[in-house]
C-alpha cells in the first residue's frame, strides 16, 4: 500500500505535524512554518468543510511537504484527496472497504489499527505500513512491542499518533518499527488560528531534534 518512495520520505521527515484547520488558506502558511522547522510531513485531518480546498491549497502551492491525509473513513474520500494531489492517506481505525478505496485510487495508505486481529485483517489486505492509535491510551511502547512481536518478520512499519508528544517522543523514535510519529503539538488549530508560525516552527525545531538525535 506505501509505494518505496513515500515510505522513504516519510521515514526521512520522521515527525509529521497533525494539522486541523478552520480556514483553508491558513493551511499553506502553517506548512511553511514546519517546514523551516525542519518538519516536511503532515497529515491534514478531514474534520472541517475547510479540509479538501486545504488539501488542494497546500498541494499547489506547498509542493514540497508531504501531504498526508487524516480522518479518510467516508466513501469517496480517498480518490478525492488523491485528485487534489493527497501524497498518501490514514485513517484512525480499520475499514476493508476504505483500505480497498485507496488501493484503487492508488493512494498509499495506512489504516489505523489497535488489536492483532485488526493488523492481521489489513496485512491481508496487502498494507505493511500501519497507523497504531491510539497509541498512548493502548498502552505505549510496551503495547507496540507485545502486539507487534509475532509479526516482527513480516517487515511491519508502523505509524504511532495519539498521546504522542514531546517527552515521549525520543522512546517512540528508539523503535525501529516505527516508520514516523505524528501528533497534534506541534501545529495545533488554536496555534494555527493564531497565525503563531513562529511557535509552530519552535515547536517543529524542537520534535525534530529530539528525532534525529536518535534516528539520524
Amino acid at each position: 500500500m506505501f509505494d518505496a518512495q513515500t515510505k522513504s520520505l516519510l521515514g526521512r521527515s520522521g515527525v509529521f505535524a497533525v494539522l486541523t484547520v478552520g480556514k483553508a488558506e491558513d493551511a499553506p502558511d502553517a506548512c511553511k512554518a514546519l517546514l523551516d522547522g525542519g518538519v516536511t510531513a503532515i497529515e491534514l485531518a478531514l474534520r472541517t468543510p475547510a479540509a479538501m480546498q486545504a488539501v488542494e491549497l497546500v498541494a499547489r502551492e506547498v509542493p514540497e511537504m508531504l501531504l498526508g491525509i487524516g480522518t479518510v473513513i467516508k466513501k469517496g474520500q480517498a480518490k478525492a484527496v488523491k485528485e487534489l494531489g493527497a501524497d498518501f492517506g490514514v485513517s484512525p481505525g480499520y475499514n476493508p472497504s476504505i483500505v480497498k478505496e485507496a488501493q484503487t485510487a492508488g493512494l498509499p495508505f495506512a489504516p489505523g489499527i489497535a488489536t492483532a486481529s485488526e493488523l492481521e485483517q489489513a496485512y491481508e489486505l496487502g498494507c505493511d505500513t500501519m497507523k497504531l492509535f491510539p497509541a498512548e491510551p493502548l498502552g505505549g511502547i510496551s503495547y507496540l512491542k507485545a502486539m507487534s512481536g509475532p509479526y516482527s518478520y513480516l517487515g511491519i512499519s508502523f505509524v504511532p499518533l495519539g498521546g504522542v508528544n514531546l517527552s515521549n517522543l525520543g522512546l517512540w523514535a528508539s523503535q525501529q518499527n516505527v516508520l514516523a510519529v505524528g501528533g497534534s503539538w506541534i501545529a495545533g488549530k488554536q496555534l494555527v488560528e493564531a497565525h503563531d508560525w513562529k511557535t509552530i516552527t519552535k515547536n517543529a525545531k524542537e520534535a525534530m531534534e529530539v528525532w534525529n538525535s536518535i534516528r539520524k
